[in-house]
């Protein structure tokens, strides 16, 4: 399931107040998470710390964590647009490698510091070491 480029950086681990009354992890924490971890990537990516989230499409629940697991969310920059960057998501157990999750795009949107989207200039993934070596 997971490509080659995708980056699994965010790891978290299922504690009893993450959990369902399956025993299993609640979808709507999995997807704060996710939400958050995108997030996060979109500010990177475009350097600027006002984003929304526009759009998340299809979410794809594969298994279902259980207490005591680790899972890790992969987040990869597919698209960027004029004022917009779209990501892919992919969650794994940390141990298993077993795919949990997957979403093929959540959109976010650049805003200026009125709350309107304002074109971010990127083309291409840019990687936090590359902005500070050789500084």
């Amino acid at each position: 399931m997971s490509s080659p480029e995708m980056n699994f950086h965010t790891r978290k681990w299922v504690k009893p107040e993450d959990l369902n009354p399956n025993q299993t992890l609640f979808g709507g924490r999995l997807l704060q998470w996710i939400d958050e971890e995108a997030a996060l990537y979109a500010v990177i990516q475009l350097e600027n710390t006002h984003i929304v989230t526009k759009f998340i499409s299809e979410i794809n629940f594969i298994s279902a964590p259980r207490q005591g697991d680790i899972i890790e969310i992969g987040i990869l920059a597919t698209e960027f647009g004029r004022t917009s960057v779209t990501l892919r998501c992919e969650v794994r157990n940390k141990m298993t490698r077993q795919p949990i999750l997957s979403i093929e795009k959540l959109i976010f949107v650049n805003l200026d510091e009125n709350g309107k989207p304002k074109p971010h200039g990127k083309t291409s993934v840019t990687y936090v070491k590359d902005k500070f070596d050789g500084k």
